[in-house]
């Protein structure tokens, strides 16, 4: 692989070097404070860090352990299958709306306060869904949580913008790569506990102590920063009403088409349609507002840029990998999430040790993260490239070897774009980047759960209509000997099944293996070499 290395000072790209970030840019947030970037980092801001990636590990884990015990949840309260995928659609239509908007708040409301309030809201509300009377409150407090939830993890990468120095502002972002590796896979085991052997409601009750644990040590750690209300003279409204719904309905569009037949169903044409007509005319509006949602000019850059195309691709390579095998295991083998827990504890448990390293390795000012992305991306390939020869045998001690490899992928990957798109920033372009980071880590979520449902309800049909089709002109079996031995007919449905379940998991890793690939193909293409963030100069030729 041929990577060019282009001369840069420090951590900035070569096409920025001296120019001043866009006057909307500079205008939109308040500055950060004075030294907080180059200053060592006090016991007691180090506590308010530690708060702020509680509070987005408190927000992740509760909505991917809800989402894994739903089925035990529909039947603690009597919900049906439809009405049950509307918790999961509305929760995260309000999810990813949130963030889009919620850094633009946390700079006018402060920080500390903003994110104070977003997990007192989000227990309040997770406590009270158990309690619901009737179907229609819940879904109302399934998206007031929603919209508490999705203000907490855009949170943590503008506080580590602002406060971290240098010297260990990689080992802050591995505590947001945390919340995207580490939380996701704690969704099983957790799940797993509290409706086998506790209760169903603490799968919205676990959140509690943690978000206690976090209010206060966000409370005692961050600074006490002054309201800044005036921001709201120069609200940007057409922003705010152009692309909340257009975000909703493409994420509810998206979550619901494979249950109604994709586009035909009116519903769904409306709800894909409608948004992205709305969500193109807020992209034009941020574009031109003086005081944007949105950064678009960030896309100037060309390693942020890649960031957030990779980061897609590598958020829907996440959902697959870690999804694929569980739904298989359920599906063929019957599997409930207590025996699906030491697959995902395979990988969370590690990552605890191997995001640190990782950060530890990219910080080293010879590492260039780009290679470190290549290999990471590689494994998840393989992965997927293994995955693709599985066969009806396979149980949970096939899937250990092949999860393994994501204990080193996972983090090369998401701290390689981290490092990408936040390196060059101003702690002022902090809410900005956020803002479209993590709407593009979520919404990208939605979208592989939307290929895996889609892809999968389709694959699984084509190959039971050629089982089905070779069956029936097999020699071996007559019509008369399967009326007769409706025992044999019920193993025959069954094998059908199973079969069309593991061609369909294959086909899935192959799909996966090929986003891999074309991921892969950007790297030597799109980003440009940048240095650990406290690097000031650049290495000699020879170090390269």
């Amino acid at each position: 692989m041929n990577i060019a290395t282009p001369r840069t000072t420090g951590t900035a790209e070569p096409e920025e070097v001296g120019s001043p970030p866009p006057v909307a840019l500079r205008e939109a947030d308040s500055p950060a404070p004075k030294n907080a970037a180059t200053s060592a980092l006090s016991p007691r801001l180090a506590i308010g860090l530690v708060g702020m990636l509680l509070s987005s590990l408190l927000a992740i884990v509760n909505e991917q352990v809800t989402a894994v015990a739903l089925t035990d949840i529909r039947g603690a309260l009597s919900i049906g299958h439809d009405d049950g995928t509307w918790l999961t659609a509305l929760f995260e239509a309000a999810n990813v709306t949130t963030m889009v908007f919620a850094p633009w708040f946390a700079m006018t409301l402060t920080l500390k306060r903003f994110t104070i309030g977003a997990v007192v809201a989000t227990m309040v509300f997770g406590f009270l869904c158990p309690l619901a009377p009737n179907l229609p409150t819940l879904y109302v407090l399934r998206v007031l949580q929603g919209i508490a939830g999705g203000c907490l993890p855009p949170m943590l990468i503008i506080a580590a913008l602002r406060y971290l120095p240098p010297k260990i502002k990689l080992y802050g972002l591995a505590g947001y790569a945390l919340t995207a590796t580490f939380g996701p896979a704690l969704g099983i085991p957790l799940a797993a506990l509290w409706t086998e052997y506790v209760n169903w409601r603490m799968t919205f009750w676990q959140i509690v102590p943690l978000g206690l644990l976090s209010c206060i040590a966000i409370q005692q750690g961050l600074p006490v920063e002054p309201l800044k209300l005036e921001r709201f003279k120069s609200f940007n409204w057409s922003g705010f009403v152009t692309g909340c719904p257009a975000v909703a309905m493409l994420v509810i569009g998206l979550l619901q088409g494979d249950r109604l037949d994709w586009l035909n169903s009116g519903f769904i044409r409306v709800m894909l349609g409608g948004g992205a007509l709305l969500l193109i005319a807020f992209i034009v509006n941020e574009w031109f507002h003086p005081l944007p949602f949105f950064g678009l000019r960030l896309l100037g850059r060309r390693n942020f840029t890649h960031g957030l195309l990779t980061l897609a691709g590598a958020v829907i390579l996440l959902t697959g990998i870690a999804v694929i095998p569980s739904q298989y295991l359920a599906k063929v083998h019957g599997y409930r999430p207590l025996q699906t827990t030491p697959l995902a504890l395979l990988v969370a448990l590690p990552l605890l040790i191997a995001l640190p390293l990782t950060a530890a390795v990219l910080n080293i000012q010879r590492i260039d993260r780009r290679w470190i992305l290549a290999v990471g991306i590689s494994l998840m390939g393989v992965t997927c490239f293994m995955g693709s020869f599985m066969t009806s045998e396979w149980v949970r001690d096939n899937f250990y070897w092949l999860q393994s490899l994501q204990i080193a992928a996972q983090p090369m990957v998401i701290l390689s774009i981290l490092m990408g798109v936040t390196g060059g920033l101003a702690p002022t372009d902090g809410p900005f980047a956020s803002a479209m980071f993590n709407t593009v880590k979520v919404f990208a979520g939605v979208m592989a759960t939307s290929l895996i449902e889609g892809l999968g309800t389709a694959r699984q049909h084509f190959h039971s209509s050629m089982l089905v089709d070779r069956l029936g002109n097999s020699a071996l079996i007559t019509a008369q000997s399967v009326g007769e031995d409706h025992g044999l007919l019920a193993a025959l449905a069954h094998r059908i099944h199973e079969q069309s379940v593991v061609l369909t998991s294959a086909d899935l890793y192959r799909v996966m293996g090929c986003i891999a690939i074309a991921l892969l193909l950007l790297v030597p293409v799109l980003p440009t070499r940048i240095y650990p963030p406290w690097c000031t100069t650049p290495p000699l030729p020879a170090d390269r």
